[in-house]
């Protein structure tokens, strides 16, 4: 149960309830001891009972909840084995991290991250560190609940103060100190640990949407390989693959001077118009040599086919002459193809037939191309269903990334009201 907020105090430049505390952060956890372990140093393949390291990067970049909970959270890296002894930990001058310690990131490149943290859950006994640019810090139940304690500081108010000391140029950083002294909202415990439920409960959805999106995305990597491969028929489809080149299913299109179309960008998943790009448009002045492409059309970085950079279009327009545009002949699934050219054996392929000496320099031209051989269904119908299947997954997929995305911010409108106290959680004695 929700009610709205009625007698309110200053907080920073803002008001909360006037029976939540505003301690220094300071006087609610106190500093654990932290390490400056770099990435040469870590491993996700521990041969032993590894020790789990906290990278500040990680908590910017890939820990997406406020809540590090061990039991779901599989890509936190392990020390390289004999970097520390398990018996090594002592609770006196080198405590082990335990459930509710906040690892707080003590730098980031943006004002965005400053003191990003995250409150450790489920450990089960697992030994856990700070590692590199990060705080560790911890309380007692008494003062603050578990749970509840990485939302301390993200309050909106406590944010702006954080980012307001940070110190630096192209790093931004808070000290222990500063830290130390920033006053942070606190309910009455009783309200926390609602709060803390109902943030759960919101994490609890988002993490078994995002759980389903990964079986779905393992299964179409599955179909892809069945497919592909002819392991896996679709009902109807018997006649046996045939090798071909890629000449027979494919022209090129090299068509210049269509200086009326407009400029399109191809990215690792599609073929959109450059003014939709978070790039910077870096394309010529003079467009006479740009390409046109046409819906249906595949193009590729001509220097980087091997690493799949392809895009199936759905749009007419013209593209930079450092791609090759291919069109499908009458016997060819552009979809299918698209599909097919992002798998690693293709890829392998392309790497194989591109001319140059190294890596860097490597180019696979439409003549390179067009001689590249691969096992296919001789019916388009059978390249148009395997597409098919594989485009129904990928809705499927899109659906529930969107949905926890909806989720996510969702999640975010809670917290801004419950954190901020604009609305308060009935307490049931």
């Amino acid at each position: 149960m929700m009610a709205e907020t009625k007698n309110l105090k200053r907080f920073y430049n803002s008001v909360i309830p006037s029976d939540w505390a505003t301690p220094e952060f300071g006087d609610i956890f106190k500093f654990l001891r932290t390490f400056s372990f770099s990435r040469e140093q870590l491993t996700n393949n521990p041969t032993n009972d590894g020790i789990r390291n906290i990278h500040y990067g990680d908590i910017h970049a890939t820990y997406e909840n406020e809540i590090l909970d061990l039991d779901i959270e599989m890509t936190v890296p392990y020390l390289l084995d004999g970097i520390i002894q398990p018996t090594s930990f002592d609770e006196d001058c080198f405590p082990a991290l335990k459930d509710g310690d906040l690892i707080i990131a003590d730098a980031s490149e943006d004002y965005l991250g400053v003191c990003d943290c995250v409150e450790l859950k489920n450990l089960n006994g697992t030994k856990v560190v700070s590692g590199l640019h990060t705080f560790a810090a911890r309380s007692s139940d008494d003062k603050i609940a578990l749970g509840y304690r990485t939302y301390s500081l993200k309050h909106e108010q406590v944010i702006r103060e954080l980012r307001r000391i940070a110190t630096g140029t192209s790093v931004y950083g808070v000290s222990k100190s500063n830290l130390s002294n920033v006053r942070i909202p606190l309910p009455p415990i009783s309200e926390q640990k609602s709060i803390a439920k109902v943030l759960s409960t919101a994490d609890a959805a988002i993490h078994a949407t995002e759980k389903l999106i990964a079986q779905k995305e393992l299964r179409k990597k599955w179909l892809t390989q069945q497919l592909f491969t002819g392991k896996k028929r679709l009902k109807g489809f018997e006649e046996e693959w045939k090798q071909v080149p890629l000449s027979e299913m494919f022209s090129e299109r090299n068509e210049t001077k269509y200086f009326d179309l407009p400029l399109l960008s191809i990215g690792q998943n599609g073929v959109y118009p450059q003014d939709e790009s978070v790039k910077k448009d870096t394309s010529n002045e003079d467009k006479s040599k740009y390409k046109r492409i046409c819906l249906g059309d595949i193009g590729y970085n001509t220097m980087r086919m091997w690493q799949g950079r392809s895009a199936l279009s759905g749009l007419e327009g013209i593209v930079s002459p450092a791609y090759t545009v291919v069109t499908p002949k009458k016997n060819a699934d552009s979809l299918f193809f698209s599909y097919l050219f992002k798998m690693p054996k293709m890829t392998n392929l392309f790497w194989r037939n591109s001319q140059g000496l190294v890596d860097d320099t490597l180019n696979c031209k439409f003549k390179d191309f067009s001689i590249v051989k691969v096992m296919l269904p001789q019916s388009k119908e059978e390249q148009t269903a395997i597409a098919q299947v594989l485009q129904s997954a990928d809705k499927e997929i899109s659906l529930l990334k969107a949905k926890a995305e909806k989720l996510r911010e969702q999640k975010k409108g809670l917290m801004q009201k419950l954190l901020t106290g604009k609305v308060r959680l009935k307490i049931n004695d």
